[in-house]
């Protein structure tokens, strides 16, 4: 008869269930979490908050009980060392059991059992979402509780008209900044014609500083062509001075040889 056995036996006798349970233990405490069956993760419940609870003293008489149950010394070391300082703030509950469903040939309901603290997931998502709240066991008015949301409600609407106005004045700073900093598009149009007009001055320079040259060149060239006309001029009068005196000579010769036909001719008569 069964009288007062309210444990479940896992349909195991005592030294194959003891085994059982310090294997899956010590695998718990290795990887953190692990998958089993409901009944087989309620009971190793059972057998694993004690000995964490255990580990929060770190003393040899604790480190020889927890092996005398675990019987892996790496596990130990691992529940001392790593586990028993993460879980040191907490008064119990060290695992959390996850249902998956059944399994598939004899329908056993399957499931997760993990340490709590160690589902790093989870822990970040309840940080991220609970809020440190003062309770009280008193009970409140429902005309204070009114005029705190009230006060609370504008007390945040005023610190986000405040926020958006240090917003707006960090923008127009900024915009100020840039403007100083940055160009105008008149002082670059500016800027730019009057590096056009110096260009343009430079190159009217240029060619003002090279025309008196080629002015002067133009200039040589029409007097050097006058004096060699000149100079063509003159040869032609002396080569024609000497043929003119022949000339003159023979006309003189000629009026004299008339005249002298004139006398001769006179004397005759």
């Amino acid at each position: 008869m069964r009288h007062g056995k309210k444990f479940n036996h896992l349909g195991r006798t005592k030294p194959h269930r003891e085994a059982t349970l310090a294997n899956m233990a010590s695998s718990l405490v290795k990887h953190k979490k692990i998958n089993t069956t409901l009944a087989k993760a309620k009971a190793l419940r059972g057998f694993i908050e004690p000995l964490i609870t255990k580990a929060k003293s770190d003393t040899t008489h604790s480190r020889r009980t927890v092996f005398k149950e675990l019987k892996d010394k790496y596990a130990v070391t691992e529940l001392f060392r790593d586990v028993a300082p993460k879980i040191a703030d907490r008064p119990g509950g060290y695992t959390r059991i996850l249902k998956t469903g059944r399994r598939l040939g004899d329908n056993a309901e399957m499931c997760f059992i993990e340490l709590v603290d160690f589902n790093e997931i989870r822990t970040s998502e309840q940080a991220a979402t609970t809020e440190t709240k003062k309770r009280t066991r008193r009970g409140r008015r429902k005309a204070d509780s009114a005029s705190t949301s009230t006060v609370e409600a504008t007390t945040t609407k005023d610190e986000d008209i405040v926020k958006d106005a240090e917003i707006v004045e960090e923008v127009t700073d900024q915009k100020e900044e840039a403007n100083v900093d940055a160009p105008t598009v008149e002082e670059a149009e500016t800027s730019a014609d009057s590096e056009t007009e110096a260009t343009v001055v430079a190159d009217v320079s240029d060619e003002a500083s090279t025309k008196p040259e080629s002015a002067a060149k133009v200039e040589e060239e029409p007097v050097a062509d006058a004096a060699k006309t000149e100079a063509t001029e003159e040869v032609v009068e002396e080569e024609a001075a000497p043929e003119a005196s022949a000339e003159e000579a023979n006309e003189e010769e000629s009026n004299d040889d008339s005249a002298a036909e004139d006398e001769e001719g006179k004397k005759e008569e």
